[in-house]
């Protein structure tokens, strides 16, 4: 079964908060090595080396002098922990982390993360990673099978991290405030432009390419600007939609924007099916002779075509008669992929096709 969904415009818009970042407001990545420990013989295993060696090299630090040659963990597991630093996070607020075997480790369940530092692309360490690890998940085995439910080698600890550095930013001190659009439109940079410039009473906001406007600060939101942002952010924009029709073959879901134009046209389709059929026949030799058993394959070989229907598509034609047209044809969601291809390379078909 085809499903065909049509992209129209927004009646009152979106709003353009939901549309733009600003500029060096973004969240900053955090990474850190870290164990977890008290695994139920789930952990790493002999061939880990690193694993072993961290295990000492904590020990060795809490005064334990032991010899890694006669160290064997099942219980402890090395992991990658990271977590996100959201812009204006202050010390002492709390990160959700995750944490990754990257050893042999069979489950972290019921594991227990040790102290970790989180460090960003400078080196820095911005926050402490700590607490239990939740996989939402399990496994189990035996000697004949095994159950298992999500991964069990990946879990997140939420407000497992402590921030404890911060990344400054003065938003309240700027001038000139660089809207940066997530999708690049002109048209889109240009009226959210005028929206801004129509509330603001002034050419405050200049488009300076296809995905970023200017906005120099009025001087009556000097030292104000959250002010500033929390209400041009409500303004509504009406959002260009491209001209592109998306086609996923897997569930048959055909997604097409209003702006897809087709041009005059002729679609003709028609299915061949081959039926192969194997019988094997077996030739049994006479009582007492020499002669052996064969087995001679009889192959039945059935072709049928069927007749190409042929549908002229319109030009200009909307967008409820184009489905109605490639139904006409028995279009099944492979055929799909092949008819807008065809129609593509025809040159009639004036959208970006993209297919998932």
């Amino acid at each position: 079964m085809l499903f065909f969904l049509v992209l129209s415009s927004l009646a009152s818009g979106a709003r353009l908060k939901d549309l733009i970042n600003i500029e060096g407001v973004r969240v900053n990545k955090l990474i850190g090595y870290g164990i977890v420990v008290g695994l139920n013989g789930t952990g790493d295993g002999d061939q880990t080396k690193f694993t072993v060696q961290s295990v000492v090299n904590m020990l060795e630090r809490f005064g334990i002098k032991v010899d890694r040659r006669q160290v064997k963990l099942k219980n402890a597991a090395a992991v990658m922990v990271t977590a996100e630093l959201p812009p204006f996070v202050r010390q002492g607020q709390r990160l959700d982390v995750t944490v990754s075997s990257i050893g042999d480790a069979k489950s972290l369940q019921g594991g227990t993360l040790l102290l970790t530092p989180l460090r960003g692309p400078d080196g820095k360490v911005y926050a402490l990673a700590q607490g239990p690890v939740s996989l939402g998940g399990f496994s189990a085995a035996g000697a004949g099978g095994s159950v298992q439910k999500n991964h069990p080698t990946v879990g997140r600890i939420p407000g497992g991290a402590i921030v404890e550095q911060t990344v400054p930013v003065s938003i309240n001190q700027k001038d000139l405030l660089k809207l940066s659009f997530r999708e690049t439109d002109f048209t889109t940079v240009a009226r959210a432009a005028d929206v801004i410039n129509a509330y603001l009473n002034g050419p405050y906001a200049r488009p300076l390419d296809g995905r970023t406007i200017a906005l120099v600060v009025p001087e009556k939101y000097r030292q104000n600007v959250v002010r500033l942002l929390a209400e041009i952010g409500d303004l509504a924009v009406n959002p260009d939609i491209p001209a592109r029709v998306v086609i996923d073959e897997r569930t048959g879901t055909v997604v097409m924007g209003e702006n897809v134009r087709i041009s005059k046209v002729a679609v003709a389709h028609g299915n061949l099916s081959v039926q192969i059929r194997e019988t094997p026949q077996v030739s049994q030799p006479p009582p007492f002779s020499t002669g052996e058993t064969v087995v001679t394959p009889q192959t039945e070989i059935v072709a049928r075509e069927e007749a190409a229907r042929i549908v002229v598509i319109e030009e200009g034609v909307s967008i409820g008669e184009l489905v109605r047209a490639l139904n006409a044809v028995g279009a099944t969601p492979r055929d799909l992929i092949a008819i807008f291809q065809a129609i593509k390379a025809a040159g009639a078909l004036q959208a970006e096709l993209i297919i998932m």
